[in-house]
């Protein structure tokens, strides 16, 4: 039996598969920017990915959030500083080792996370109502493996309302 196409290649071929998430991550990209953007067009995309990881992960040190965000210290400090002018995060010397911050969100920030995560929940919803069921099916099984393997927390992990789903 031949292996289904996606644009002339194989389904498992690792490029085609690649070529699909850089499409639907473009995509995704876009929507999220639109809901940051009607929320508080005053934070950048960056700065609502530290957002969502202390949404996820729960209060961090500064070298946590670098490592999580993938950049270096001094640029997760800086969006750190910007966010605490914006009051949507928090610094506190960390009881264990005074040496060491730990940052944390605060309930405007926790709030921004949830209203943005609302409006981008929405969007998407309408945009996997106008695809085919028979697409559908295999696409939670599919972005679940493809989260999983790029270490990203489910939705329902978030240490804070634990039944609000819908922060990421």
């Amino acid at each position: 039996m031949p292996q289904s196409k996606v644009q002339g290649a194989e389904i498992d071929d690792v490029d085609a598969v690649t070529d699909a998430v850089l499409t639907a991550s473009r995509l995704l990209v876009a929507v999220s920017a639109r809901s940051i953007a009607a929320v508080d067009d005053s934070i950048t995309l960056p700065q609502f990915r530290l957002l969502v990881v202390l949404h996820a992960r729960g209060q961090q040190k500064i070298a946590g959030i670098a490592e999580n965000l993938g950049v270096n210290p001094s640029t997760a400090t800086r969006a750190v500083d910007r966010l605490l002018t914006a009051g949507l995060v928090d610094r506190q010397t960390n009881p264990n080792s005074r040496r060491e911050m730990q940052i944390s969100l605060t309930p405007a920030g926790r709030r921004l996370v949830r209203n943005v995560a609302r409006r981008r929940r929405q969007e998407i919803a309408r945009i996997v109502e106008n695809m085919p069921a028979t697409h559908r099916r295999g696409l939670v099984r599919a972005l679940t493996a493809f989260s999983q393997a790029g270490g990203e927390p489910p939705a329902s992990a978030s240490p804070y309302d634990a039944d609000d789903t819908d922060w990421a």
